[in-house]
């Protein structure tokens, strides 16, 4: 019996990212988006021709949605015949991992350990509740990037990770999640986070996950060179660096998304292999890019208990329809979710 998967439908209209005048938007129909967004769009500088061909990009980013899952199945099909050039890396392995990261893991699954414990052996930055560790060894992303730079020059298509990220992989296309990122999520990832964060998985935990990862290059103009303010659909997300010949690209945190904006930013550099820890409800981009390219691992966590209830892009009890895309973490189950 096959899973299924359910995304609030708020996904199809909400949170789309125009990024020439930095705003997300909804987009019911062009009436509403009219009404809505000329006088706001104007004030940033958009004439009436631009405004024409906004409503044109965001009405086409909204059918793109609604047809997600659709493509997705497709993707999914057409990658069954790419040839990986590193196939071990789609499997798991302990060697893959520092020696840092599997101490804090088994540590996290002794019962007398608390947070301090946790805490000292690993680095807290001045953004509230932001973590950091070395997670994977520096062999494992050199290799994760050429089998990812592999499968870009192939002739298999390509799912991009969300509206504000316009390159990068998403790592389910891939077949990344059975034996990779489901076990990295469940095994490791999750004892740490219900020691770090248990206030914010609810009673089910982190139980799924997004995976994806995004590219950034200097060099290539019209590719992403940063990454505007925002906040992920996630309890808790990791970001995990994967490359290391580059200048610029910091992380940068202000507020959560549920207190008044602040304009105090505290910066966190991104090294090799290391990953940064944090809520997904925590505002943050990233700086642009002065030199190189830089490839980065984004996981969002998810946890049932707790978006079932509210969901984290619309802030109401989210109205959820099944998809043939991996879903946002949505369950019927035990749910305040209703059905459409």
């Amino acid at each position: 019996m096959s899973i299924k998967n359910y995304i609030c439908t708020c996904f199809y209209t909400k949170n789309i990212f125009i990024k020439r005048f930095n705003i997300h938007v909804t987009f019911e129909n062009e009436d509403q988006f009219k009404q809505e967004y000329l006088e706001i769009l104007e004030g940033l500088g958009c004439d009436k021709e631009t405004f024409s061909k906004v409503a044109e990009e965001v009405h086409y980013e909204k059918t793109r949605r609604e047809m997600n899952g659709v493509y997705a199945k497709i993707r999914k099909t057409a990658i069954l015949y790419y040839t990986p050039l590193h196939k071990e890396l789609y499997t798991l392995k302990e060697s893959y991992l520092t020696s840092e990261f599997l101490e804090l893991c088994n540590l996290s699954k002794l019962t007398t350990t608390t947070k301090i414990d946790l805490l000292t052996k690993m680095k807290q930055y001045k953004a509230s509740q932001v973590y950091g560790f070395k997670v994977f060894t520096e062999e494992f992303c050199e290799k994760l990037i050429e089998e990812l730079k592999h499968f870009e020059a192939s002739d298999s298509p390509k799912g991009r990770p969300n509206s504000m990220n316009t390159t990068g992989v998403l790592l389910e296309d891939l077949n990344f999640y059975p034996n990779f990122i489901e076990p990295l999520r469940a095994n490791y990832l999750s004892p740490l986070i219900s020691i770090l964060y248990p206030e914010y998985i609810g009673s089910s935990g982190i139980d799924s996950q997004r995976a994806f990862v995004v590219s950034y290059d200097y060099e290539k103009m019209g590719e992403d060179a940063d990454l505007n303010l925002h906040y992920d659909n996630a309890e808790i997300t990791i970001n995990i660096g994967l490359s290391k010949d580059f200048k610029g690209g910091e992380l940068f945190f202000t507020h959560m998304k549920n207190e008044g904006s602040n304009e105090k930013y505290h910066v966190v550099e991104h090294n090799q292999g290391k990953g940064v820890l944090h809520r997904g409800a925590h505002f943050h981009g990233a700086m642009p890019l002065d030199e190189g390219e830089r490839y980065n691992m984004i996981i969002w966590m998810r946890a049932s208990s707790v978006r079932n209830k509210t969901c984290p892009m619309c802030n109401n009890i989210p109205n959820i329809v099944e998809t043939q895309g991996d879903g946002d973490g949505f369950t019927l189950e035990k749910s305040m979710c209703k059905l459409l």
